[in-house]
This record gives C-alpha cells, structure tokens and sequence, in this order.
C-alpha cells in the first residue's frame, strides 16, 4: 500500500509516493490542470503508475483557497453586523499602505456593501446581553438573501468574542429560514476582540467556504471513481495538517496550504543536517516562497495579509511570496528597461519551450537559452530551444542586446526580487542572512540558489534530495495539528492563575478531542500552551509558548519571564517593570504523521556517477560538465547537477558535497 503526499501548484503539481510495505520511492511532476485541479492529482497518481486502490494514505496541499480570494473568484456572501457597524470592512484599521501617497485606494472587502445588512441589537464589552434578537427584524434581511442567491452569511456582531449568544441566535434563525445557507458566527470561526480582524475573518470564511466544499466534493468524487477507499487529509497554514472533513469547516486554515510541505521539509533537514537556521525558499512555475525555519522549526504568524489590510487571524507560518517563478514573464515596461513577472504563463499556455502555445518568453525559456536546463530533462517531453530563443528576441531586438545577455539580464532581475523577498522576511524577524543557510526547493529553485546566496552574503546552500518535489515529500512529513483560542484579557497576576490554568486545560482537551476524532492516535498526542501577551498600553501582542509545568505550579515569574524574553527576541526590548496583560489564551495540539514509514528514512544510496560535459553561460559560454544526481559527489564550479524535476546550478567559485541523505550542500570554494 502507498502513502502519497501531493502539491497542486499553479504551473506543476507534484507527487512523492512511499511504500508502506517495501519502502519503495516514486516521484512525479505533471503540468497542473487549472480549469480542474482535482484532474491533476489523478494525473499525477496515474503518472506515478500508482493505482488509486492501492493507496491508504493521501495528504494534499493545495492553493484553491489562496487563488480564490487572491483572484476573488468566489460567489457572493453576506454580512450580518450591529447597527452602526456596516462599513468596519471598509474603515479597516486606519492603515496607509503609502504614507505619502495622497490619492491610493485600499481593496475591496471581500463582502460587498449591498450584502452588509445591521439589526438592532447589542452586547457590551463584559459580554452582557444589553438589547437581544427580535427575530422579526431579521425577516427582510432573510428575504434579500434568498432573492440575491447568497449561500453563505458572516454574522459579525459587536463584543460576540465576550458573548456569542446574539450570534448563535442569529444564526440558528438563518438556518431555520434558509437551510441551504450557511450561517457562520465570527466569534465561532476566532473570538478575536479586534473587530475589523474577527470580521475579516468571518468574511474569508464565508467567502471561500462555497468554493472549497465544491473542490473537496469533486476531488473525493474522482479519487473514489478510481478505486481510492483511503485516508484523505488536507495541509494546514500552520505546517499541520487536518483530516477532509475539518478542512470543509475551518477553510480559512488552508489560505497558505500549498507552501506547508515545503516548511515541514526544511524543517526536518535542520534537525538533522546540524544546520539549525534555515531560510527556506521555494521558486516553482509561478511564484517564489520565503521563510525562517529557526531551531528546527517554522515561525508562525497571525498577521499576514491577502491584500493591504485584509488580514487572516490564524496561527500561519510567516510565508511571503512574490511573482518569481518559472513562468514568470520577461517584459519592457513603458520607459524602455526590462521587467519580469509578477505575470506568469503558468501550465496554459507555459513557456514559450513548453510547445503548448506559449510566445512570451519566461524564465525557464532564459534558463534553457543559457544551457542550464538541459532539453530533455523533464524525460517526459522535450523542450523546445528554439522557441525559447525566438521568445527572447522579442525582448533582446528591443533592447540592442544578444540573446544571451537578455535571457542572462532577465535571471539577473528575477535573482534580485528573490533576494529582496527574503531580506523582507528576515528584516521583518530582525534576522541576519549570514547566520542561516540557504534552503533551495522547488523545480526552479536550484537554478538561482547560488545567485541569492551571493546577493545575500548567505555562506551556506542546501538543495535537498526530493528539492524539485519538496511541497510534496514534506505533506507526508507533517503532524496532524488543531487549534483552539479563547479570549481572555487579565492582568498577569497570581490572583489569575488558577483560572488561566482551568481554561487553557479545557482548551487543550478540546484540540485532543477534536484530533482524535481525525484518526491521531492518543499516545502520540502532545499540547502546547499559549499566551498571547503584551505590556500594558501596547496595541500588539506577542504569543508566548509558555512551559506546561510552570502552568501548573502557578509559577509568575516563569510565566512573566517568558513573555519579557519573547519580546526581546522579537523587538529587541524589554521592560521587567512594566505590568503585563493578557488578551487571549490559545493552545497546539498535535500528533506524528500517519505516514509510518517516513518515520525511519529511506535509501540514500549513491547511484553509478555519469557525467557529461556542455557550454554553459556564466557571462560568456563555458565548457561545464553535467553530472547525474544519483551518482554525483564533489563537484567544482562551473557545473550542473540534474535529476529529473530539476538542475543545480554550481557558478565558478563555489562547489558541491553531497552528505548521508544525498541532500547537496552547496559552499563558496
């Protein structure tokens, strides 16, 4: 029986297949089908010479939920909200993406105005019900709801995260009148006591859960059309995953799914490649992904936005992701210099080279000018060198430049925005890229790895074995994890402990229930407390992993210390004398992998070494020898490594080693 791990990407969707019984390995790569993702997971099962029958386990990452709201390609919801409260989408947070920029416009809230409707009611901040539902006054809103085909309604009433009674009413008289829509009280999706940020959040769930439950419906229809009885399970933004069924419900924990495999990876090659700090990076078909895994783990974050100011309140690792992909599209902009992405060709029409229809030139076309991608190296079809070369000129004849240096200036420019994405993340943490190594994943990734090393000042270059299929090696890598929050502002004080102590232990029995109810076995099952914390008077938080122990002892200065540490870390301060409040209280539960076999790895054998040798373009042709993955050791710049979903580029003066799990470490010479 097979486990299969598998990403759906925007040009490629990948698959890394493990046998439970033999330990035998299978990887594949076919181009995504945008018009039908759910019809590329079966192509790539079929690709892999997998039968759908044979496999008990499926973990899946996808991107529908990001492209959705990204594209807003999602049907109409509506929004219930207190009297007064109609335009908090719209207000946002008094933010300026542009400080000096006297004319910008924020974007549109995910739910229209014409669909934001108030009633009349009230609950005030200690969460006492001051004004209760007349259902009455909810009869016309029920009416335009049904007249506009909405299938999904946020109710986002004011202070619902101290009480959600009025919420729940609503929604029960909603679902009561019409049983086809969805009704979703905010502070069930995140009692958040932000109310532009609960909403928000509210309005993603609403927005996306149509589009989601239709994408799960079809994937399981196919997958059981071909025979599959399997365990199906879904990756979490959090770097989790979670079984189908709670997917359908908590759609707004799948915003950053795709790239969560990838983290899981580089996450495992820090623990055991004695390299504890790593900035994972992922450049596939359309987009390029940053990250920090910092001592073996990925950083989480709860601000990150789909767009200025539109944020998604759930605990996601700190992904940020920019238009650097191998589709992306060289192009001269109106003052005459050259530009490439954030359009992409993706997999419809592809890269000129692709022979699919594609005619603007990208960023494989420039590799595979330059020889650094070798014409057959997909092994499934050839890649057409002169169509990427005619695809360049279009660009060089504009630019009084041969094809060579336009093909090698769109590298330079796609290497550059790489480079300044990761500064961005690591900035934004206060991180120094020459403390860390470089983690290169995805199909396009170890063609740059090197160039955004040097731009980085970053010594170190990990590519690892599975890098061109890395999103889908790491989905089987994952713990099944669950979150629950609850709010909770209090001072932090010895009077509060014993209460604090009672919730965050019914939080934690909660997320272990909700996690065996998704297969995780007990025994594996482990808890992780936090609290969300911050000086008083701050309007920001820090979540601080406080030590289960020190929760149950009531120890204060444990408890303080750690959040005074955590501040420092992440703003350099810190302040023994200020008193200390707490927001909200939030706990992690999870369990190992159902993957078994990944438990203990695979072969890393050293395959028979083979080499070639052609003329590559490092500023000029270079005679460079080709050298097979599988067999490949030390290896001098300049050179190529390839394997069959991808190829390492290895510039002059720097060089290649290979260690005991056959990953490539990559150092200047």
């Amino acid at each position: 029986m097979w486990e299969v791990g598998i990403d759906v990407g925007g040009t490629f969707t990948d698959l890394f297949a493990v046998n439970s019984a033999t330990g035998e390995e299978r990887t594949g790569k076919v181009l995504t089908t945008p018009e039908e993702r759910s019809r590329g997971v079966l192509n790539a099962i079929a690709n892999a010479g997998i039968a759908p029958n044979e496999i008990e386990l499926l973990v899946h990452g996808t991107t529908t939920a990001t492209n959705a709201l990204i594209e807003r390609t999602f049907p109409d919801a509506a929004l219930i909200t207190t009297e007064g409260f109609r335009d908090v989408l719209e207000i946002g947070r008094m933010h300026r993406e542009h400080l000096y920029r006297p004319y910008q416009t924020k974007p549109e809230p995910l739910i229209r105005r014409r669909h934001r409707y108030t009633i009349n009611e009230r609950t005030n901040a200690s969460g006492k019900v001051e004004k209760e539902i007349d259902a009455a006054e909810l009869q016309p809103i029920i009416e335009a709801i049904a007249a506009a085909g909405i299938k999904s309604v946020a109710i986002c009433l004011i202070n619902s995260y101290a009480n959600p009674a009025n919420e729940r009413k609503v929604a029960e008289i909603i679902t009561a009148a019409l049983p086809g829509v969805r009704a979703i009280p905010s502070a069930d999706v995140k009692p958040v006591f932000r109310e532009h940020t609960r909403f928000t959040l509210a309005s993603v769930r609403a927005t996306i859960l149509p589009v989601m439950a239709d994408y799960f419906e079809r994937l399981e229809a196919r997958l059981r059309e071909a025979g599959f009885t399997g365990n199906l399970m879904i990756l979490k933004s959090n770097g989790g995953m979670m079984s189908v069924n709670q997917a359908r419900l908590r759609v707004e924990e799948l915003v950053e799914s795709g790239p969560a495999g990838g983290v899981g990876y580089a996450s495992e090659i820090a623990r055991t490649a004695s390299l504890v700090n790593i900035i994972h990076t992922d450049m596939g078909g359309t987009s390029f992904d940053a990250s920090i895994v910092e001592d073996g783990q990925g950083l989480i974050t709860r601000e990150y936005e789909i767009e200025f100011d539109i944020p998604v309140a759930v605990p996601m690792l700190d992904i940020r992701s920019i238009g650097a992909g191998g589709g992306s599209i060289g192009w001269i902009d109106s003052g005459g210099s050259l530009r490439v992405g954030p359009m992409s060709a993706s997999s419809v029409p592809g890269p000129a080279c692709y022979g699919r229809g594609g005619t603007r030139p990208t960023i494989t076309d420039a590799n595979l000018v330059l020889g650094r991608i070798s014409p057959d190296l997909s092994g499934k079809f050839k890649l057409d060198v002169a169509a990427a070369r005619a695809a360049v000129e279009t660009l060089s004849s504009q630019l009084n430049l041969s094809i060579e240096e336009c093909a090698e200036g769109m590298l330079r420019i796609a290497t550059e925005a790489m480079a300044q994405a990761v500064k961005l993340v690591l900035a934004s943490r206060g991180r120094d890229p020459r403390d860390f190594a470089l983690a290169s994943f995805g199909g396009a990734g170890p063609l740059h790895a090197c160039a955004v090393a040097e731009a980085l000042g970053t010594p170190t270059v990990i590519v690892p074995r599975y890098s061109g299929v890395a999103s889908a090696y790491g989905a089987l890598r994952l713990a099944i994890k669950h979150d629950e929050e609850v709010f909770y502002y209090a001072p932090l004080a010895a009077k509060e402990l014993d209460e604090i102590g009672l919730r965050l232990t019914n939080l934690g029995d909660a997320a272990v229930e909700a996690l065996l109810g998704q297969g995780a076995s007990a025994g594996g099952v482990q808890v992780s407390f936090v609290m969300r914390m911050r000086y008083a008077g701050q309007t920001f938080e820090v979540d601080v992993v406080q030590d289960r122990d020190a929760i149950e002892r009531r120890d204060l200065d444990r408890l303080a210390e750690a959040f005074h540490s955590a501040h420092k870390r992440e703003f350099g301060v810190r302040s023994d004398d200020f008193p200390v409040e707490i927001v909200a209280l939030a706990v992690t539960a999870e369990a190992p992998s159902p993957a078994g076999i990944l438990q203990s790895s695979t072969s890393s054998a050293i395959g028979t070494p083979r080499q070639a040798e052609r003329k590559v373009w490092f500023g000029g042709w270079t005679d460079s020898l080709v050298h097979d993955a599988a067999g490949a050791v030390d290896v001098s710049g300049p050179a190529l490594i390839e394997d069959p979903h991808t190829s390492i580029v290895i510039p002059p003066g720097w060089g290649a080693r290979f260690d005991s799990a056959r990953n490539c470490i990559l150092e200047r010479s």
